[in-house]
Parts: structure tokens; C-alpha cells; sequence
């Protein structure tokens, strides 16, 4: 599966749009992740607890927009985005979508 945020694929020939696909998780933080953030808040620096949550979430939203891909024989998605909302206080879902091809 070819995966871009282009519209195109260079050297490649789009013959068909298939049309959209998207793989989203919902994390929640962990109480155990929230004591040591806000001690990491006083003195400072990344939040690596919290950095390998949200790199997780988007592994995982990505795996499922190709799942979704797959699903429909695409050979390609194209113009990917990522998106994160909250859905309530200490969750946010992290949404990939794009658009599934064929190429010639």
C-alpha cells in the first residue's frame, strides 16, 4: 500500500478514485501517566508518557485507514491527514483519513 499526503504519486498514474478511508483510536490518559506529567510540568520538558501515547494512537488510526484501504483493493492513499479531537476530559480520538486509488 503506497501512502502519501500528496494528491499525487509521482511516477505513478491514478486510474480510479475509490474514495474515502479513515481508521480513528480513542486514548485515554492513565492516572499513573498524570502523576509523573505534572511533575514533568514543574520542572519542565517533554512529556515522553504522553508522547508515546499520542504516536500509538496515530500508528494505530493509521493501521485501520489501511485495513479500510485494503477493504475496498486500493493500491494507494492519497492526500492523507491526521485529526485529534476530545471527546471528554483526559480523551482524544485520533482520526487518519485520505482518499483510496487505483493506480495504472
Amino acid at each position: 500500500m503506497i501512502l502519501v499526503q500528496t494528491e499525487t504519486i509521482a511516477g505513478r498514474e491514478i486510474t480510479e478514485s475509490i474514495g474515502l478511508v479513515r481508521g480513528s483510536t480513542v486514548r485515554a490518559r492513565n492516572i499513573g501517566r498524570d502523576i509523573f506529567a505534572g511533575l514533568k510540568n514543574i520542572v519542565g520538558g517533554e512529556i515522553t508518557e504522553y508522547t508515546k501515547l499520542l504516536a500509538d494512537a496515530r500508528e494505530e488510526a493509521l493501521s485501520r485507514m489501511i485495513k479500510n484501504a485494503e477493504s475496498l483493493n486500493a493500491d494507494a492513499v492519497v492526500n492523507i491527514r491526521f485529526m485529534t479531537s476530545a471527546i471528554m476530559q483526559g480523551a482524544s480520538e485520533i482520526l487518519a483519513y485520505g482518499t483510496a486509488v487505483k493506480l495504472k
